[in-house]
């Protein structure tokens, strides 16, 4: 049986990437998405390229906790280990802080931290009963660095590094790896629209080999982050 790895919103960017790294690597995935029509073109096309591989899918809003733990209940319901959890909802919202819309902090929280923190609480234990595994969160540049049109996306990306960092120290003793990703300006829709050449953003497949690397490391060694800008240095 091949490994069993969870991508969260695995339909496009970043998240597409790293599902199908990880088909070609021979794992089987369990990914998520908001739209189930995205869902099953990335099954169908994915499925039809790597055969020996299986691609499970689940429609899922990953800001409301009730979907979240629905799909953590899809996934015990194959009755795998799971061998990687990666963290990869988000959503930015552009803005400062002291003007946004209310409800504005409230939803990057939701998608980009709460998300993680639901779908790794309902993983994790599998994994310290196995003692082993690896979690990886996809953090930000923003998680280390604010910008003044960042807002409330910034302040959740540096709760999502906080949260990784605190899972670190946790699970380090319990076999279990813990990774944070913070890459820079990546090619995918959130910067649809900008009039840059698409050799100034980082690849997604960039970042999802990046993610197969750290994996493959050694049981006694960790990547504890990454961090992955364009050559050129950030897009402000």
């Amino acid at each position: 049986m091949n490994p069993l790895v969870i991508i969260s919103s695995g339909t496009k960017g970043i998240g597409k990437a790293t599902v199908e790294r990880f088909m070609a690597g021979g794992f089987d995935v369990v990914t998520c998405a908001r739209t189930e029509s995205d869902l099953l073109e990335l099954q169908r096309s994915l499925q039809a390229k790597y055969p020996s591989a299986k691609l499970f899918v689940k429609a899922v809003n990953m800001a409301v906790k009730a979907e979240v733990e629905a799909f953590v209940t899809f996934i015990a319901a194959l009755n795998r280990p799971v061998d990687i959890i990666v963290n990869n909802a988000g959503l930015f919202v552009p803005g400062q802080i002291h003007e946004a819309p209310e409800g504005t902090l409230e939803q990057m929280m939701e998608i980009n931290l709460y998300s993680a923190h639901y779908l790794t609480g309902g993983l994790v234990e599998g994994m310290k009963e196995r003692k082993k595994g690896h979690i990886f969160t996809l953090c930000s540049t923003a998680s280390i660095t604010a910008y003044p049109n960042g807002g409330a996306y910034c302040v959740a990306k540096f709760a999502l590094y906080g949260f990784t960092k605190v899972l670190r120290e946790e699970l380090k003793t319990k076999g279990i790896r813990v990774t944070a990703i913070l890459p820079g300006a990546t090619f995918t829709s959130s910067w649809e629209g900008v009039e840059l050449p698409p050799e100034r953003f980082i690849k997604a497949e960039d970042i999802a080999e990046a993610i197969w690397s750290a994996y493959h490391l050694s049981a006694g060694a960790v990547v504890e982050e990454i961090l992955i800008r364009p050559q050129l240095g950030d897009i402000v």
